[in-house]
């Protein structure tokens, strides 16, 4: 790679663009509280577009705490402004717990000890050996010796129906003998920890209540045949998008993705337009944003791959390049016209590395590495994987040979704002969507156990018999097995033991005003009861 760029970079700041206003639901503040105010573990979790990625820029601009924010992977470290784990940790490729437990000596040793938390943000693709990797590194370094993850706060965010952790074809079998599935929560050091859990629930990134339904039941596998005929009247296979609109190829494969992008690039005329980036410091080629050598051309479909000062656009943006030009103060500069109808001027753009170190006795994140490129990359295609956080408006949706890893379905289709902009290749079928059910058991208990904190089984009880007795209607959210989540009212009529598939449990019957109907729910998958609403008692059943 060059070490001398073939671009004079602009001199524009790096700041991202500011957030819109923060909208403080419920979740959100729980969330914030627990993080900022205490020093509970916590996992904060959520669907696709629920403003996980806000949460975490909000509480690092605004925590009193001395954090540290890590990822899994280089880019999605490089998004959120940290570092990767194994680069935090000074781990090597090959870790295991047993060599993590090495106690480090020298200048930076202190580093671990001054933290008051640590965050992981797409813990999803976080593998539970290497959680274990961080407990025995961060009990040799960290404040305290026989504490979990050495005594700090640790606060892991994600969606585990998202994309999963990688476990290559040679480690599946010595995995199984290990740890009960590749997820961080089935590592050693979680068996008995305590942990506070926190579900975003608001969407912004769709607002069709029928589109986000479905996308809900792609999430958790319980899409029903009518789902998959609603999603199946997009399929088009021979469909080629206008010039003037910005569909992008979400494909399952780096090949496919590749290809895709050089065939559209050699069908525009007009020379190629080539920029050396630059390299400075420690950058490794795992946190690269996009090509060192950028091959573009007039009419190409590109990526923007930063947040712009001035709110023009955001990472992940589409636009079309229409000129390359040169500026007598900012030198080279590529023209775009957005996918809003907007034209910009798009300048190098400087991305960086941080590192934590001790100055003065106090902890500081200094840049190690530099990388300027402009902020662009081909995309008339991109992986499913490498789509994971952006916003469409526009995809066409080929799998190729199919799925093959869970949560790949849910990812390609919730990138998009509303079902008619999605294109699909293939017609979809149950079998392409793919669920592991470890996380569903996870999911579920986790918040039958965070419930059972803020109302006991006693208590439940209580006001369950309480209705019963006064024949009161009352507000329920209920959650099944699947990690199905609805709120329907509700008139309690009978307590008592019932079974259900020869297996007994305490169960209620309860007359359903949205079904009109009785129906009988697990009193123990009950998260929480209220008064009903006295204006509107015919409040119906909304799933989730």
């Amino acid at each position: 790679m060059a070490r001398k760029p073939a671009i004079k970079p602009a001199s524009v700041s790096s700041r991202v663009a500011s957030h819109p206003p923060l909208e403080f639901t419920e979740p959100f503040e729980q969330a914030l509280k627990l993080m900022e105010e205490t020093s509970r573990h916590v996992f904060v979790t959520g669907r696709a577009g629920t403003g996980k990625s806000t949460l975490l820029n909000h509480f690092k601009e605004t925590t009193a705490k001395r954090v540290a924010v890590l990822a899994p992977t280089g880019v999605a470290a490089l998004n959120v402004g940290g570092q990767t784990i194994h680069s935090f940790f000074r781990f090597k490729p090959d870790v295991t717990p047993e060599t993590a437990k090495k106690k480090l000596r020298g200048e930076d040793a202190g580093i671990y000890k001054k933290l008051d938390a640590i965050v992981i943000d797409e813990v999803s693709m976080a593998r539970a050996d290497l959680m274990d990797c961080v407990d025995a590194f961060l009990r040799a370094n960290g404040p305290e010796k026989d504490a979990p993850f050495g005594g700090l706060q640790m606060i892991f965010i994600g969606d585990l129906y998202q994309l999963p952790p990688v476990v290559g074809s040679a480690e599946k079998m010595l995995f199984k003998t290990l740890y009960p599935s590749p997820y961080f929560f089935s590592a050693r050091v979680f068996q008995g920890l305590e942990m506070e859990f926190v579900e975003l629930e608001k969407i912004y990134r769709q607002r069709d209540d029928r589109f986000i339904d479905v996308l809900n039941a792609i999430r958790n596998r319980t899409v029903s045949e009518e789902d998959l005929a609603l999603l199946n009247t997009r399929v088009d296979p021979g469909f080629e998008p206008p010039a003037d609109e910005y569909y992008i190829h979400l494909t399952s494969t780096n090949d496919l993705a590749d290809r895709y992008n050089e065939e559209q690039l050699k069908k525009l005329k007009g020379r190629t337009w080539t920029s050396t980036g630059l390299v400075e410091g420690e950058f490794g080629k795992e946190y690269l944003p996009t090509a060192p050598d950028l091959k573009l051309k007039k009419g190409a479909q590109v990526m923007l791959l930063n947040n712009d000062t001035w709110g023009r656009w955001v990472n992940g943006t589409i636009g079309k390049i229409t000129g390359f030009v040169k500026d007598p103060e900012a030198g080279a500069l590529v023209r775009v016209r957005l996918n809003d109808g907007g034209t910009v001027e798009v300048a190098p753009f400087t991305w960086e590395i941080f590192r934590f170190s001790l100055k003065d006795g106090g902890l500081e994140s200094q840049a190690v590495g530099k990388f300027t490129q402009f902020p662009l990359r081909l995309a008339f295609a991109v992986t499913i994987h490498k789509s994971q956080g952006k916003t469409f408006e526009r995809a066409i949706i080929d799998v190729g040979r199919g799925t093959f890893a869970p949560g790949q379905m849910y990812v390609a289709l919730s990138r998009c704002t509303r079902l008619e902009g999605i294109v699909l290749r293939k017609p979809l079928r149950k079998q392409n969507i793919l669920l592991d059910w470890a996380v569903v058991r996870y999911l579920t208990r986790s918040q039958y156990d965070q419930a059972a904190k803020t109302l006991s089984l006693e208590e439940k009880l209580r006001v369950l018999e309480d209705a019963i007795r006064h024949k009161r209607p009352l507000e329920m959210v209920y959650l099944k097995g699947t990690d199905v989540k609805s709120r329907r009212t509700i008139k309690p009529l009978r307590l008592g033991e019932m079974e259900y598939a020869g297996r007994p449990f305490l169960g209620l019957e309860a007359w359903c005003l949205k079904r009109r109907d009785r129906r009988v729910f697990n009193v123990e998958k009950i998260l929480s009861l209220q008064p009903a609403d006295a204006g509107n008692p015919g409040t119906g059943e909304k799933q989730k």
